[in-house]
């Protein structure tokens, strides 16, 4: 009899948490569930059926995906690695050029209050440079893929981020880096090694990154 027999999932929640929801496209709550397909009768379970599913629901529009959209980033994350990102790259290719230079300074204070630091002046740049390298003369400092605080600040902060760009945001963030190795004039052998390291935690080719840094030598300053 029609209307008798059903089957539909009977779900339970696992965990509650925020992430980025495809059906409203912005973030929002979910709940992570599993469950399992019931043979119903008059709306009552009777039967299981088949195993055990996972999915994630939103708990604004109700729509339900898989978990793999839980490895989307949500927009506040997002921007908040973005910012980061942005911070520590100017801050190594400042200390690969030397923070003797009053022009890269205010360049790199540029680069780091456009990322959303709106309170950081020289003053602070320079003590972070110290804290993280060390190193508070004016001179430049080696940033290379192994060793320093800097390098491990800029593997921290560009590698879980880069599957998240596209490839002009990535290519973007190496060209700020430029910009301020350029400020005080050609680029240092350490500023090349720096973009390098930069280059490689986005993911950028060597080629790629070879032509972004020549196209920054021609742009205006």
């Amino acid at each position: 009899m029609t209307g008798l027999w059903g089957v539909r999932p009977r779900w339970r929640t696992d965990v509650l948490g925020e992430f980025f929801c495809p059906g409203c496209g912005g973030d929002r709550n979910y709940r992570r569930q599993h469950g399992r397909r019931w043979l119903r009768l008059l709306g009552t379970p009777v039967l299981p059926l088949g195993g055990v599913v996972r999915s994630v629901q939103c708990t604004s529009c109700r729509g339900r995906h898989s978990t793999e959209v839980l490895d989307q980033l949500t927009s506040v994350r997002l921007s908040a690695m973005l910012r980061d990102a942005q911070y520590t790259v100017a801050l190594a290719a400042l200390a690969a050029g030397g923070t003797g230079s009053r022009s890269g300074r205010e360049a790199a204070c540029t680069v780091i209050k456009e990322a959303g630091f709106d309170d950081c002046g020289e003053a602070q740049v320079l003590a972070a440079l110290a804290a993280l390298s060390g190193h508070s003369s004016g001179e430049p400092l080696d940033v290379d893929v192994e060793g320093g605080g800097l390098a491990v600040e800029l593997h921290a902060a560009l590698e879980p981020l880069a599957p998240h760009l596209l490839v002009q945001g990535r290519e973007r963030l190496l060209t700020l880096g430029a910009m301020v190795a350029l400020a005080d004039g050609r680029y240092l052998p350490q500023e090349r090694a720096a973009l390098g390291v930069v280059g490689r935690c986005l993911d950028l080719g060597t080629a790629q990154v070879d032509r972004l840094l020549e196209a920054a030598t021609r742009a205006p300053h």
